[in-house]
């Protein structure tokens, strides 16, 4: 199902929503407090896990116009990087970013994203993102992710989730929701483990060899 899936559409669609909360969030921007408090409460869990991550350095998927980094990751970490492939976006990130602690601005597709090795991060953010990636560039890119994780890092996964176990594309913006089996097929292929969840919420740390 996800061979439908098109870049170029869906970086179009975006490139014609507007740079602003109610944007970012399809029209519900009085969602986005109780989204903020939600993750901010998941990743407090997390801190107090006996194997959790630090609070050095953070990298923000998908970022927009930085609304996760400037209202929860720069709260808690003490350096935040962001990655988003609109460029349009991530100028309205750093206007709104500014003086606060996000060192790099990453402009890229997630499928295309090439990090610096020598980068790590404690925690790697991933919300509502994952949706336009084929099934195989999910996998590599959850890869490359692991990769960068300092010791005891995790990748949170922050996702709708669909109740047909076989997804459902979204043909405006060339999407797909996948099922929460889809999700655990394509952790297990990039050799990850779940350490913690909660409904629509995955914390993820790459499996020890």
């Amino acid at each position: 199902m996800d061979e439908r899936l098109d870049y170029e559409k869906s970086k179009n669609y975006w490139s014609n929503v507007p740079a602003s909360v109610n944007g970012m969030l399809g029209g519900f921007s009085s969602l986005t407090n109780m989204d903020i408090k939600d993750s901010d409460l998941f990743l407090r869990k997390l801190f107090q896990m006996k194997d959790g991550p630090s609070n050095g350095r953070a990298l923000d998927c998908g970022a927009g116009i930085g609304r996760i980094s400037e209202n929860l990751l720069c709260k808690h970490f003490k350096c935040v990087d962001m990655l988003e492939q609109d460029e349009k976006f991530l100028e309205e990130a750093k206007l709104k970013c500014q003086g606060a602690n996000v060192e790099n601005f990453y402009c890229s597709g997630l499928q295309k994203f090439t990090p610096t090795e020598n980068q790590k991060y404690d925690v790697i953010w991933i919300q509502w993102v994952l949706g336009y990636l084929t099934d195989n560039d999910l996998v590599e890119f959850l890869k490359k992710c692991s990769k960068l994780l300092n010791t005891n890092g995790v990748i949170v996964v922050k996702e709708n989730i669909s109740q047909d176990d076989e997804g459902e594309i979204d043909s405006l913006d060339s999407s797909i929701t996948r099922s929460f089996i889809q999700y655990c097929i394509r952790f297990q292929q990039a050799n990850l483990i779940c350490k913690a969840s909660e409904p629509k919420k995955f914390s993820i740390r790459i499996v020890q060899s």
